[in-house]
């Protein structure tokens, strides 16, 4: 692996966190394999070797818990998911060189030849823990199985994780007041011999690795937290029969099998080794990325940060997953990767959320919209790529609205792309049936552009931001409108035909960059644009260096690539979603503790629904009594020992106040320095975990969206 700029010499795996074989997916589940799809692509333009894998997570208790209920095995019922996943991500032009999953032949023998190698390496050890077991059923609980109180915050959570509080990882036996999920039964605590895997042996190597790794800010700055505070052990044993045995010695039949988060990751191995076995080692060759576990070996300690020069192990691994799952790729499976010998992931690209319309997705109210009903709909899939890679930063949340939507493809891509391609291909074919053939090449101006457009292209790959990587071509678009516009070949054709010529040339060239460039993003319309342009091969074999290759030359009439959506079809199909959210939840006088419990366990519904508005009203005179201000954020910390709470200094006009906020894990702290944000300036003062407060910052909804001006109010003005 290297740290240098992309491409290098050497070979890349992008992967994307694997789809939980339990449900269907919808658009909040699209945007990670989007963005996986887009970044591997890009990778491609710029001439990386890149191979793209995933597979579906087919093991864990939910599997387990929803098989029995439909009366079928485990295994079917994950594998009937998996064909359904294997289906719809290609409806979406997701183009994964290989798509597995966590129960195949190989994964299992990977997976139990890596745990040898961690147990036989001295990192895994024998401890008595007390694990779930439920007296009336007569049988031990294991993670998802059992619901309680979180010994860490207080709020209820469940058995491996605090998923509506402090968002802390649970070992078994950990939750306070104990229930069983299957029977309602309270749990006791037997004691179980269980295998541990000694994470905490490699914080000092997981800090330097955190300092050196790349992509989103949020999966280096999230675990730093947990590895200062002292990184527990991980339980890697759980009592089920659904999962890979633990591998035990020889001939010894195990009644353990592995936690579902050790499998899981090493798919993304097994994956790429299904990949290279089908095309063959020449082509790509899956050890030359991951490494072959001999450096371990030969180190004197794998936790020993200087023990191996992890640039002198594997190629590029990048990894595209939900911010829900960061601690997993950035402490858990590098600390695995680095004791059997692999390479360390390079980058970790974690994406935010993705809400409807202002709300969360509420899979038990059907308050969704799901990824086959979008096609089904008649949409064309890069529209929504579009949508979800650039609508906001990669690690932001971004809302889906069918308003929104429609105004990002008409504004965009019909106003500002397929206009421009339509006009300036159509005044090409019928007047010069395509690119003129007797121009040197694109003018300076045209050239310098479109290097432009590439360089910034290519630093968008580097930057990990897939958003930046699709507006470097809007904005190539919305230069070659402004340039048909200023040059007025129309006028030039009769007044000065050779000028005429360069121009319409350059439009050509122009349009060529943009098929290569906006591949990535909308790669089914771009190979169909490249078809316009009369070019050979395919688009998505072409590299940055195309984008200035000369015209193919002639070409027949343009076709336009995008269309408009109407106002008309927009209350249609929210007309739809609100039909169905009311038949849903017609039955149900109020929302249920276990439909509460349903949304929060589905990573993609972390948003729950509004609250009800308060039938307390206050007068005037009471609310002139507060004293709101703009204030601009002057500096952000962490507060040490507290999972949530942050330490920020702001500035509201007429002095600077420390005021402690609530979002320590839903921000990075460093990037909201200079933010300017909403203040309650006269709130009494007080004191958290130590640290005074003097003031509140204002924020919308679970994920503490800070509350900030649309214009240039500055700090200390009022609200009123």
């Amino acid at each position: 692996m290297s740290h240098e700029d992309f491409p290098t010499d050497d070979p890349a795996v992008v992967t994307c966190g694997l789809p939980y074989a339990n449900g269907d997916l919808h658009v909040g589940h699209l945007r990670t394999y989007v963005g996986g799809d887009v970044y591997a692509r890009a990778l491609r333009t710029l001439g990386q070797q890149t191979a793209f894998v995933s597979g579906s997570d087919m093991h864990g208790t939910p599997v387990a818990v929803n098989a029995e209920q439909e009366g079928v095995s485990p295994e079917e019922f994950a594998l009937g998911w998996h064909e359904e996943y294997e289906a719809t991500f290609p409806k979406f032009n997701v183009d994964f060189d290989n798509y597995g999953h966590t129960h195949d032949e190989t994964n299992t023998e990977l997976t139990q030849e890596l745990v040898r190698d961690l147990d036989e390496a001295g990192h895994v050890y024998e401890k008595e823990i007390m694990v779930a077991y439920d007296p009336e059923d007569d049988q031990y609980l294991p993670d998802r199985y059992v619901e309680g109180t979180c010994p860490y915050c207080g709020a209820h959570a469940r058995g491996d994780e605090c998923d509506e509080g402090c968002q802390r990882h649970l070992e078994p036996g950990e939750i306070e007041d104990p229930v069983s999920t299957i029977s309602g039964n309270p749990a006791e605590y037997h004691e179980r011999t269980h295998k541990f895997f000694e994470v905490s042996a490699f914080a000092d190597y997981l800090s330097d690795f955190l300092d050196r790794l790349e992509g989103t800010a949020n999966a280096r700055n999230q675990p730093r937290e947990w590895i200062e505070q002292g990184l527990q052990d991980w339980c890697i044993t759980r009592d089920m029969d659904w999962g890979i045995d633990y591998p035990d010695a020889e001939g010894e039949e195990s009644d353990l099998v592995l936690y579902v988060w050790v499998d899981a990751p090493i798919e993304y191995i097994a994956s790429t080794k299904q990949y290279s076995e089908r095309v063959g080692a020449d082509v790509f060759d899956w050890e030359a990325v991951w490494g072959a576990g001999e450096h371990a070996a030969a180190a004197a300690d794998a936790t020993d940060p200087d023990a191996v020069d992890p640039d002198d192990v594997g190629g590029e691994v990048v990894h595209v997953i939900g911010r829900d799952i960061i601690q997993h790729h950035t402490v858990f499976w590098p600390a695995m990767l680095r004791g059997t010998g692999h390479v360390e992931p390079r980058a970790v690209m974690a994406s935010g959320f993705v809400t409807l319309g202002g709300k969360g997705f509420s899979t038990s109210r059907d308050r969704a919209v799901w990824a086959d009903e979008y096609i089904d709909e008649g949409f064309h899939p890069d529209l929504l790529r579009y949508y979800l890679a650039t609508n906001g930063g990669f690690q932001q949340d971004v809302d889906f609205s069918w308003e929104r939507f429609r105004e990002r493809v008409n504004n965009e891509l019909v106003g500002t792309v397929g206009n421009f391609l339509y006009r300036s291909l159509l005044f090409a074919h019928r007047n010069y049936e395509g690119a003129p053939t007797d121009v040197a090449g694109p003018s300076d101006e045209v050239e310098s552009r479109i290097d432009g457009a590439v360089a910034d292209f290519t630093d968008a790959v580097n930057d990990y931001s897939v958003r930046d990587a699709g507006d470097a071509v809007t904005h190539l678009a919305a230069f070659g409108n402004e340039y048909i516009q200023r040059n007025e070949p129309w006028s030039l054709v009769d007044n000065d035909p050779e000028r005429a010529k360069q121009v319409v040339y350059d439009c050509v060239q122009i349009a060529k960059a943009i098929a290569v460039l906006f591949e990535p993003v909308a790669p089914e319309k771009c190979e169909r644009l490249w078809a316009q342009l009369g070019e050979d091969g395919s688009v998505h074999n072409a590299t940055r260096a195309d984008a200035l290759a000369p015209p193919a030359g002639a070409f027949p009439e343009p076709t336009e690539l995008f269309e408009k959506i109407e106002a008309e079809r927009v209350e249609e199909l929210n007309a739809k979603l609100d039909e169905r959210v009311a038949e849903a939840t017609a039955d149900e006088a109020k929302e249920s503790e276990e439909a509460d419990a349903e949304d929060t366990a589905d990573t993609d519904d972390a948003m729950t629904d509004f609250d009800p508005i308060t039938d307390d009203r206050i007068d005037f005179e009471t609310f002139e009594e507060l004293d709101i201000r703009v204030g601009r954020i002057e500096s952000a910390e962490g507060i040490e020992g507290a999972d949530k709470l942050a330490k920020l200094t702001v500035d509201i006009g007429v002095e600077t106040r420390q005021i402690v906020a609530g979002i320590k894990q839903l921000h990075d702290l460093d990037a909201i320095e200079g933010e300017k944000v909403v203040v309650l300036a006269n709130l009494e003062k007080a004191e958290l975990f130590g640290v005074e407060s003097n003031g509140m910052v204002l924020a919308a909804g679970e994920e503490a969206d800070l509350l900030t001006t649309h214009g240039d109010a500055a700090p200390g003005e009022r609200i009123r």
